[in-house]
């Protein structure tokens, strides 16, 4: 059996075990899930909130923008609060001004011995699990559900239109009427103090651990890090170094092989293409599209950080609050960076195997419109359902689910889903004379369309709960979504696709290739399936989800620490070539994923995901640091170099502007440096201090986000910006002057001399 086999043989090994145990922990989520009471009632017999209530409110919280609108248990965005914090925060306040009144003192007057029996009595009241298994029911003290209506009465009001909380929604970027409906508010507070209950009561047989690990840090109630998380933070550092030292030592040791000839002109200057590739034209500019979309949207979103309703004065949030311009922010970054990669696909598989299947270009063209629909109709949906506050039903259906990055109503995930798989459909098609005819790339085919059959076949997962899911099972299943579908399965296609450019350009051997791609695939996939449980720590999931968690997320960094060194040794390699200066911005894209996925993904994703670090910075500004400079400056920068390679292809060579390509290059990736080292990362920084010196709710509190550090901190963003959005705009201009009609000097002009007519 020769190493390519084995390699296979390992890489279906790990495929199936790591998704084995993956399966099998999220069984292990569901049955250790905090419960849903049937009913929270008080001492003196009065019920307080319903199951009933809880569902609906969660339903309600989406509809009304959901991971949009703040977070709960830590997922989703920045500006409002953690309601699970914030409630938690709240109650425990209330219930110890209670206390404090039933002593008939005033709080200056206490001593130290009656502070110390409010806390002990605070801290076990808030801990102890009073939910009955048998009844389904929660019963709390009548002082207690007395706090509990405090906390209730103002969430009521914060989503109405209370007029004494408008300064308050003003802060939190939320617009009056949130949810209009008595029922629906009366149901959020059930579901946000559920939230909280989760999160500060000690699960049945342990003491000191609460549904969420303690999470989040909230001293009044003795929420504090859990030894498990701190152990296993060790257990993960400590394997990121073995990991890291393993792998240099492995490659150092490697016999190197001689490095490939390249040839002496361009392999792929007289390809043709054909009418299928050259359909794909038109998805490369919706990229170009809804990049600039995103550029807008993210400007705006952030702008509301400072004024919560207005851009710059102008009441923008009658039209687009910031629910639906983060929405559109982050949803279209996935719809043009996932439609580069698409387009590439259809770009390439007859380039690869020499052959136009019949009706290709008009499956092409169908899937286009197909996916411009999908875009356009689910953003025109969410947008009108937000704003008109059209309900649950349509939010979940076709309106905004208010999951972030997967916010789009189940009949437009139903859509895109049959699109995918239309899309797998028409590569494979394409692909299969290469596929089943022997040579020395078809082991990197197969991987192009093995991984391409995992992305269709996998967006699946967006179908997986519904309307009544628990929350902690919404949560398992969009993980799989937004990691696996986006970070696993596309990275591995867009890996395999840069394999085969650079070795049809004569830079890789192909034999070299083949086991690179599969040995790569195994490392990342090794570490990757099971490294999607660092986002569940603590979504009321069992602490053997930090273990596993935190040891496979450390294991993702690993192959990451080489990516960067391979990508530089090709850029230097083709600096001693003259016809690769028309592929040079191509090149240097690649180099920039290298980069940005030691810096982005590797740092700052490290900086983020042991659970000691997680804990106090789960829904802080950290995360937002890693992610921009993860989506964009991975994700993005590979759907932009397999997009110039695309387009260097379907438009005659004179007519590409590449004197726009170098200040478009540098703009976009040093604007995203600016973003994320002179705004993102130092907020993030500033409010993990205070997160850790007080707890989470003060890290999210009007008083640290509307602090003047943080508000410099927001202002800081605009030179970033203004920086990164020319870059949007030259990359625009240069695909806008491939429009132009080509003379016959154009058509020449890139060609070397001896190829000249």
């Amino acid at each position: 059996m020769n190493t390519s086999q084995r390699l296979w043989r390992w890489l279906g090994l790990i495929f199936v075990l790591s998704f084995g145990a993956l399966g099998y922990l999220g069984v292990q989520i569901y049955l250790s899930a905090p419960p849903i009471p049937k009913a929270v009632v008080s001492a003196d017999g009065e019920t307080l909130f319903t199951g009933e209530q809880i569902q609906l409110g969660q339903q309600a919280w989406l509809a009304a923008g959901g991971q949009q609108l703040g977070t709960v248990w830590g997922h989703g965005s920045y500006v409002a609060p953690d309601w699970s914090a914030d409630w938690l925060h709240r109650e425990a306040v209330a219930l110890q001004d209670i206390r404090v009144q039933q002593l008939n003192k005033v709080a200056s007057n206490l001593t130290p011995a009656d502070h110390g029996a409010i806390d002990a009595a605070l801290k076990d009241e808030m801990r102890r699990n009073t939910y009955d298994e048998t009844t389904g029911v929660i019963k709390v003290s009548a002082e207690r559900a007395q706090a509990i209506k405090h906390v209730a009465h103002h969430i009521e009001g914060l989503f109405g239109d209370e007029a004494s909380l408008a300064h308050l929604r003003d802060q939190y970027a939320m617009t009056e009427g949130s949810l209009p409906a008595l029922t629906d508010r009366q149901a959020l507070a059930a579901f946000f103090f559920w939230t909280a209950w989760a999160a500060a009561t000690d699960r049945p047989g342990e003491q000191n651990l609460s549904y969420t690990s303690n999470w989040p840090h909230e001293p009044l109630v003795g929420n504090t890090m859990t030894s498990t998380a701190a152990v296993w933070s060790m257990v993960s550092i400590v394997l990121l170094l073995a990991g890291i030292a393993a792998m240099l030592w492995f490659h150092g040791g490697q016999k190197h092989e001689a490095p490939a000839q390249p040839p002496k002109t361009d392999p792929l200057i007289g390809a043709v293409a054909t009418p299928s590739m050259k359909a794909t034209r038109k998805y490369f500019f919706a990229v170009v599209g809804l990049m600039l979309l995103q550029i807008g949207m993210g400007a705006i979103t952030a702008h509301y950080a400072v004024e919560g309703q207005a851009f710059f004065g102008i009441p923008l949030a009658e039209v687009l609050p910031y629910t639906i311009s983060r929405t559109i922010h982050t949803q279209v970054g996935v719809f043009w960076i996932a439609t580069a990669w698409l387009a590439t696909g259809l770009y390439i598989a007859p380039l690869l195997s020499g052959r136009e299947p019949k009706l290709q270009k008009l499956g092409v063209d169908v899937l286009f419109w197909a996916l411009i629909a999908i875009v356009v109709g689910s953003t025109a949906t969410g947008w009108l359902g937000t704003l008109q506050h059209r309900g649950v039903d349509f939010s979940f259906w076709i309106g905004n689910q208010g999951l972030e990055f997967t916010s789009m109503g189940r009949v437009w995930q139903l859509l895109l889903f049959v699109g995918l798989l239309f899309w797998v459909f028409l590569l494979g098609r394409a692909l299969w004379p290469a596929l089943t005819k022997p040579s020395e790339t078809r082991g990197l085919i197969a991987m192009v369309f093995l991984s391409a059959t995992c992305i269709g076949g996998f967006y699946a997962s967006s179908l997986t709960w519904g309307q009544h899911t628990h929350y902690s099972m919404i949560e398992y299943w969009r993980w799989w979504l937004v990691h696996l579908w986006v970070e696993g399965f596309f990275e591995v296609f867009a890996t395999a696709v840069v394999a085969l450019i650079f070795t049809n350009l004569g830079l890789v051997r192909a034999e070299s290739a083949n086991r690179a791609i599969v040995a790569e695939t195994i490392v990342f996939l090794f570490g990757g399936i099971l490294g999607t449980l660092h986002h569940l720590y603590f979504t009321g999931t069992p602490t053997s989800i930090i273990a596993v968690g935190a040891v496979f997320s450390a294991l993702e960094v690993v192959p990451l620490t080489l990516i960067g060194l391979e990508a530089l040794q090709t850029y230097r390699q083709s600096k001693s070539l003259p016809w690769l200066g028309a592929y040079k911005w191509v090149i240097l894209s690649f180099v920039a994923v290298g980069f940005w996925n030691t810096v982005g993904a590797g740092l700052l994703g490290f900086a983020i995901n042991p659970p000691a670090s997680l804990y106090y910075v789960q829904g802080l500004n950290m995360t937002a640091a890693h992610g921009h400079a993860a989506l964009f400056g991975v994700y993005g920068m590979l759907g932009i170099g397999l997009m110039l390679f695309c387009l260097r292809g379907l438009y005659a060579r004179g007519l590409h502007v590449d004197r726009l390509l170098k200040p478009a290059f540098w703009s976009l990736n040093i604007g995203l440096g600016m973003m994320v080292f002179l705004s993102l990362l130092p907020a993030g920084i500033y409010q993990a201090w205070a997160s850790v010196d007080k707890g989470l709710w003060f890290a999210r509190s009007p008083e640290v986000i509307h602090s003047g550090v943080m508000e410099t901190l927001v202002w800081l963003r605009v030179p970033g910006d203004i920086v990164f959005a020319l870059g949007g705009l030259l990359l625009a201009l240069y695909a806008v002057k491939l429009l132009r009609r080509p003379t016959g000097a154009q058509a020449t002009a890139a060609l070397p001399a001896a190829q000249r007519t």
